[in-house]
């Protein structure tokens, strides 16, 4: 019997094979799946590729972390993908969007997700400014 994420990947190979890109809401229903992604990385001062300065600036902090994952699961996801490269892990996606934060202003970002050959899973990988 097919799971709902096995049914997944296979849309989104379906939508890529006839070059539709794919949204990803349905594969990231729970995504980022855990909240140490913007806690231990996203939202922490980094000495390199810091990107809490850039959230910061349309409000996101540590205090609101579940904001930021609710926006993420209702601004981004709901936009098409592209495929980026493929990897020994999985297929790498790339979604474009606008982020509008809780101060009310719009960041550009780049949010990187990849479906898990072995898992099927579709999982967060990172935010970048755009």
């Amino acid at each position: 019997m097919a799971t709902p994420l096995s049914m997944l990947a296979t849309a989104i190979n379906t939508a890529l094979a006839q070059k539709r890109t794919p949204r990803m809401r349905s594969a990231c229903s729970d995504a980022p799946s855990s909240p140490e992604k913007l806690t231990r990385y996203l939202l922490v001062p980094q000495a390199r590729g810091d990107k809490s300065a850039y959230l910061a600036l349309a409000g996101y902090t540590l205090d609101n972390f579940t904001t930021l994952l609710t926006d993420l699961r209702t601004q981004i996801l709901n936009q098409d993908a592209t495929a980026l490269e493929t990897t020994s892990y999985g297929q790498l996606y790339e979604i474009r969007a606008q982020l509008v934060g809780p101060s009310g202003r719009t960041l550009r970002v780049r949010t990187i997700w990849m479906t898990e050959y072995l898992s099927g899973a579709t999982k967060f990988i990172t935010l970048i400014p755009d």
